[in-house]
C-alpha cells in the first residue's frame, strides 16, 4: 500500500509524513486496514514500519517509540541499502522503498580480521567486544586512558572504575586487555579544540571531533602500528561495503539510539577499519546479549557526560581554562537587561542560565546573538520571528564526505544537531571544503561550531562545522 493510499483513507487533513500522525495512528492502524480497507494487514505492517524508519531517521522520537510497539522488527529489515528514502524524493508523498539496487551493496559478510576493540567500560562497547568474539574474529580490547581529571574539575569522571570494568569484561571474554595511555593526544586535540573554539565565541562539539581524532584517529593509529587490520566500537550506526569497494555509514539499526551523527567527520580510511556490532541490533537486544554472555557491565547505566570527561559540567570545566569576562547582556534594540560572565559561557538558543527573567508569562529569553566587540550577549523572544534565532541559510566549513565529494549543487538531509530532525537542504560548493547550505526550512539555533551532519536518506554522506548562520547581521 502507497502512503498516497494512507493519505486518501485518512483525509487530506493528517500528515502522513509527520510524528503526529504516527502517535495518533498507530494502535487503530491494523484495525483500520482489515476492518475496512480490505487489504493485507501483514503488507500495510510493513509499508507503516518504512514511514516510522523515514521519520526515525530524522530523529522522530514518536516514530522511534511506534516503530517497535506495532511490532516492527529493526531498521535494516525495511532498508536494504544505504539510502531510505533520497531527498529528491521525499517530496512526493507516494514514495515509500528505497530505490537502491541491493546487489550494489554488501552486508557484514568481512573476512575474520584482527581486532582491537575499545573498551569504555560500558555495556555498549562490551557486547562489541563479545560478537566479535563470537563470529570468529582475533580480538584484543584496549581502554583510551584519555582523561584523569588531575586539575581537580568539579564532577564524577569515574576513569579507575570504568578501566576495572573493562578489564572485568576483557577477563570473562578470555581476550586480552590493554590500558593504552593517550592522554596528551587528548589534550592536544580535544582539550585544546575546546578551549580555543569557546575562547573564539563559537560553540565546539567534542564527541563528533573525538570521533575522528581519538577512537579513529590516534586509536586507531595504534591498532594498525601493532598490527591490528580493525578497530571495534559500541556505536549504533551501521558499516556495509559499497560496490566499488568503499566503505559506507549507514543510520543504526534502532532509530532511537543511532550514533551516526557522531561519526559524521570521521574519512573513507577511518570508516573502512571501523566496525560497529552493536549498531546492527536494538538497545534492548544488547542488554540481553549482555546478560547472555554474563558481562560484568550487563546492568550498567549509560554514561552522559562529555566525550571521556565524565559527568563534568561545562561551566566547571571551562573555568579552569578560560577566565571570565564580564559584559551587559542587551536585547536586540540595545536594551541593558544584565550582566553576564563571559560570552564563552553562553550558545545560540539557550534558554536557561542567562539569568535574565522575562516579562511575559509563558515566554522565555533566550540567546539569539552575540557581539564579542562590545562583548555584548543578546537576548530575545524564543519566536520565530526573533532576529538572529532562526535561519535558513548557513555556510559550513571543514567539510569531510565518505564516498562522494560534494562537488556540485544538490539536494541531501542535513541535521544540525544530534537529536534535531535530519531536513531537505540544498548544498553548494564554495571551495576550500566549504559550502553554502540553504535549508527548505527555517532552522532554530544554527550555532557556528557545531556540526552539521548529511545524508541521502539513511546513508551518511559525511559532515563540516557551522561557520557563519546567515544571519548574524541581524543581531
Amino acid at each position: 500500500m502507497s502512503i498516497r493510499k494512507i493519505q486518501s483513507f485518512f483525509g487530506k487533513a493528517v500528515d502522513v509524513r509527520g510524528g503526529d500522525f504516527v502517535a495518533l495512528w498507530v494502535q487503530v492502524l491494523h484495525f483500520a486496514i482489515s476492518h475496512v480497507v480490505g487489504e493485507n494487514v501483514d503488507d500495510i505492517g510493513k509499508n507503516f514500519c518504512f514511514l516510522c524508519v523515514d521519520q526515525a531517521s530524522k530523529g522522530n522520537e514518536k516514530c522511534g517509540d511506534a516503530f517497535h510497539e506495532v511490532g516492527c522488527l529493526r531498521i535494516e529489515d525495511y532498508v536494504v541499502g544505504p539510502e531510505f528514502i533520497s531527498a529528491e524524493e521525499r517530496k512526493g508523498v507516494d514514495v515509500v522503498e528505497s530505490r537502491l539496487d541491493v546487489g550494489a551493496m554488501q552486508g557484514m559478510a568481512w573476512g575474520m580480521a584482527k581486532v582491537l576493540v575499545g573498551l569504555s567500560g560500558g555495556v555498549d562497547s562490551a557486547v562489541a567486544a563479545a560478537l566479535l568474539v563470537e563470529q570468529g574474529h582475533e580480538v584484543a580490547a584496549g581502554y583510551m586512558k584519555n582523561w584523569i581529571n588531575e586539575e581537580g574539575i568539579p564532577g564524577d569522571c569515574p576513569w579507575e572504575q570504568d578501566i576495572e570494568d573493562a578489564r572485568a569484561v576483557a577477563k570473562t571474554l578470555g581476550i586480552e586487555f590493554r590500558v593504552i595511555d593517550l592522554i596528551d593526544s587528548y589534550k592536544n586535540r580535544i582539550v585544546d579544540y575546546l578551549v580555543e573554539g569557546y575562547r573564539a565565541g563559537i560553540t565546539p562539539n567534542p564527541d563528533v571531533w573525538c570521533n575522528r581524532e581519538m577512537k579513529f584517529g590516534v586509536f586507531l593509529d595504534y591498532a594498525l602500528d601493532q598490527g591490528f587490520e580493525r578497530v571495534g566500537t559500541g556505536h549504533y550506526a551501521r558499516r556495509r561495503d559499497a560496490a566499488d569497494g568503499s566503505a559506507v555509514i549507514l543510520r543504526g539499526a534502532d532509530p532511537n539510539k543511532d550514533q551516526s551523527y557522531f561519526l559524521s567527520l570521521m574519512t573513507q580510511h577511518q570508516a573502512a577499519h571501523a566496525l560497529f556490532p552493536t549498531g546492527e541490533m536494538l538497545k534492548p537486544e544488547v542488554r540481553e546479549v549482555a546478560e547472555r554472555f554474563n558481562l560484568p557491565v550487563a546492568g550498567k547505566k549509560d554514561s552522559q557526560g562529555i566525550c571521556f570527561l565524565g559527568q563534568v559540567k561545562m561551566s566547571d570545566f571551562l573555568s579552569h581554562y578560560v577566565p571570565d569576562s564580564p559584559g551587559e547582556i542587551v536585547d536586540v534594540e540595545g536594551k541593558v537587561l544584565g550582566k553576564h560572565r563571559g560570552l564563552h559561557l553562553h550558545t545560540l538558543g539557550q534558554r536557561k542560565g542567562h539569568g535574565v527573567a522575562s516579562p511575559r508569562d509563558g515566554m522565555a529569553y533566550v540567546v539569539v546573538g552575540k557581539r564579542p566587540e562590545k562583548n555584548q550577549l543578546v537576548v530575545g523572544w524564543d519566536t520565530p520571528e526573533s532576529a538572529g534565532l532562526y535561519s535558513k541559510e548557513c555556510v559550513v566549513g571543514s567539510l569531510t564526505t565518505l564516498n562522494e565529494p560534494f562537488d556540485a549543487k544538490r539536494m541531501v538531509d542535513a541535521q544540525p544537531r544530534y537529536r534535531a530532525k535530519a531536513e531537505p537542504a540544498v548544498v553548494e560548493p564554495l571551495g576550500e571544503d566549504k559550502i553554502r547550505l540553504v535549508f527548505n526550512q527555517p532552522q532554530r539555533a544554527i550555532s557556528p561550531g557545531q556540526i552539521c551532519a548529511f545524508y541521502d536518506g539513511g546513508r551518511l554522506l559525511g559532515g563540516g562545522v557551522f561557520e557563519t548562520s546567515g544571519v548574524e547581521a541581524e543581531v
